[in-house]
């Protein structure tokens, strides 16, 4: 039960992030758009698969930093709030995902694994992605923290990326609707930043 407030929070800042728009939004409304929902679902599959490899050398690094100098791992966290605080003020600046909703389907669909392949090297190889899993990790991972934890959070993510770009794939594939949902996109983007801010500075004060 001590842990529940924990994962509570990293279960709402990390969804937060995923539903900002982003390098894995942009992919999975546009192969959504030009080609099918099933395209989408595949790319989401792949944006999903990928963050399994970020996850695990994030808390296998941070693990093995904190078995080896506190001070190094105490570094990490305050890179992480920078990062994370970062990343707030960018979402205040940011100017719009820049989608456009009249592109026409193309005549040829994706193949699923091109889908999966899209999707998956959109996120794996994307540095901010690594960045703010790693953020999210030094608020969870210390000295104490059970496997199972780890592995509940990780899941989570997971689950929740999934599930959030299959919905766009789904629901975001007609332009009408894309529409309706970009004029939320500033609501978005505010209410992220707000949060990352906040969390990245209260991440500093714990020092003090």
């Amino acid at each position: 039960m001590e842990y529940l407030p924990l994962i509570g929070t990293v279960a709402f800042l990390n969804l937060l992030a995923v539903i900002s728009p982003g390098p894995d939004f942009v992919v999975t409304v546009r192969n959504s758009l030009c080609y099918s929902r099933r395209a989408g679902i595949f790319t989401a599959l792949g944006i999903s698969l990928a963050l399994c490899i970020h996850l695990f050398y994030c808390a296998a690094g941070i693990g093995y930093i904190i078995s080896r100098s506190v001070m190094l791992f105490s570094i990490l966290k305050l890179l992480g709030a920078a990062y994370l605080i970062y990343l707030g003020i960018s979402s205040f600046m940011a100017k719009g995902s820049r989608i456009d909703a009249t592109d026409e389907r193309t005549g040829t669909d994706l193949t699923r694994l091109k889908a999966f392949r899209i999707g998956f090297l959109t996120n794996v190889l994307n540095p901010k992605a690594t960045l703010f899993l790693l953020s999210l990790f030094t608020l969870v991972i210390g000295n104490s923290t059970p496997v199972y934890i780890i592995l509940t959070i990780s899941i989570i993510i997971i689950l929740t990326a999934f599930t959030w770009f299959t919905i766009v794939s789904i629901f975001l594939a007609q332009p009408n609707v894309q529409r309706v949902f970009l004029n939320y996109e500033k609501i978005i983007n505010r209410t992220l930043g707000g949060f990352l801010v906040f969390l990245g500075i209260k991440i500093v004060l714990t020092f003090y």
